[in-house]
């Protein structure tokens, strides 16, 4: 049975289970399949990196109060989180990995860091 490589579609000698003729077309091949999909999860991740920073420097000091539109200004974007946290006195945190907030009022939020 002759066997052709995934990447260049030249023939494949070797072991049955081979789908590549060498190392450079493995990599050629699955850096482009990666590059598909990558730059939209590469842009998300850029934005989550950002908003973990900018609470990770707020919150350098425990929990703290600060106002909304101050860590707006710095960059952060209130669209991107990964994930929420109900506490059992009922308040939402929404959190970015370790680092979450919650609002207090109407333009301030409370910054805090789950251990």
């Amino acid at each position: 049975m002759i066997r052709f490589c995934l990447d260049c579609h030249n023939e494949i000698r070797g072991r049955a289970d081979k789908k590549f003729c060498d190392d450079q077309c493995r990599n050629n091949y699955n850096n482009r399949r990666k590059s598909v999909d990558g730059e939209f999860v590469r842009k998300i991740n850029q934005i989550l990196n950002k908003n973990r920073k900018l609470l990770r420097e707020e919150s350098s000091r425990g929990q703290s109060n600060l106002k909304r539109d101050n860590l707006a200004k710095k960059g952060f974007d209130f669209d991107y989180h990964t994930h929420y946290h109900l506490s059992d006195a009922g308040k939402v945190y929404i959190f970015c990995y370790e680092f979450g907030y919650t609002l207090v009022g109407d333009d301030e939020i409370m910054l805090m860091q789950k251990e």
